[in-house]
């Protein structure tokens, strides 16, 4: 199983980026996906999913209104659409993949999600 991760980089406040996370190795279609984000010196913290069906969303607050999930099950893939970036947003970003394909109240755990992505770096500059 691999998920590669990519699209991050440096980018002014304000501004946007697009990450989108390949999967291969398992049926993409039948899983959850998961966007997560760890700061340095902080622990991993959940950003966004998406249910396998793509009819299902959930937001951190802090994403909700400038970040947007999605999936394409034809290309294995999930994106995540990033507007109004701040500083703070600055951190290492994971896709992952959940085999309960289905949102639910443990989506935003780490614990819930099976494989996970080797992380794309962003860097929001003030």
């Amino acid at each position: 199983v691999q998920l590669q991760a990519s699209g991050g980089g440096l980018v002014q406040a304000g501004g946007s980026l697009r990450l989108s996370c390949v999967a291969s190795g398992i049926t993409f279609s039948d899983y959850a996906m998961g966007w997560f984000r760890q700061a340095p010196g902080k622990e991993r913290e959940f950003v966004a999913a998406i249910s396998w069906g793509r009819d299902l969303t959930y937001y951190t607050d802090s994403a909700k209104g400038r970040f947007t999930i999605s999936r394409d099950n034809a290309k294995n893939t999930v994106y995540l659409q990033m507007n109004s970036l701040k500083p703070e947003d600055t951190a290492v970003y994971y896709c992952a993949a959940d085999t309960y394909g289905v949102l639910g109240t443990s989506s935003s755990f780490v614990r819930e999600y099976d494989y996970w992505g080797q992380g794309t770096l962003v860097t929001v500059s003030s």
